[in-house]
């Protein structure tokens, strides 16, 4: 295991968004979605993604570099929202933070945490009110630590219901 000295952090490059797209691959892969439940085109998706991304929210990937080899990634952007934004910026400019990722080999040695508060760095520099991700289950200790809390997201899974379970309404 490396020490996190001898880790480097940076903003990624524009020439990097495959190994940002390649991390965002893996850690879907490792939160058990299997191979044919990802689009068979998702590399081309995800740079297409980024790409306008950086263009049009302010998007910024951090990496984690050992000996010139990207070991991890996290990238953040304005939220571009879930409905029509009618209310002011100053009131409510979103940053998502998406695609915290890191190699096996070097995690639970404090990049995750590192990237991501490089990634809210950069977001409140945007002059975000607030940053949301989705955290998996097994990363939320590194959020709650980082003064992320819970929030008042409730979902439904419908994939149930497709399978002809009902709502329960009563």
């Amino acid at each position: 295991m490396e020490a996190l000295e001898s880790v480097t952090f940076r903003a990624s490059k524009a020439s990097e968004n495959g190994a940002i797209a390649q991390h965002f691959y893996a850690m879907w892969r490792d939160l058990g979605v299997p191979a044919d439940g990802i689009q068979p085109d998702w590399q081309d998706i995800a740079l297409e993604f980024v790409v306008t991304a950086r263009q049009t929210l302010d998007y910024q990937a951090f990496v984690a570099e050992v000996d010139g080899t990207i070991i991890g990634s996290a990238g953040g952007q304005r939220f571009s929202g879930l409905y029509p934004p009618i209310l002011s910026t100053a009131q409510r400019q979103y940053g998502y933070i998406w695609g915290v990722y890191v190699e096996p080999a070097y995690r639970q040695q404090g990049v995750a945490t590192r990237l991501t508060q490089l990634v809210v760095k950069h977001l409140t520099n945007l002059g975000c009110t607030k940053v949301v991700l989705n955290a998996a289950p097994q990363a939320r200790s590194l959020y709650t630590s980082l003064g992320f809390c819970e929030s008042n997201l409730m979902e439904l899974d419908l994939t149930d219901l497709a399978r002809g379970e009902s709502l329960n309404v009563s």
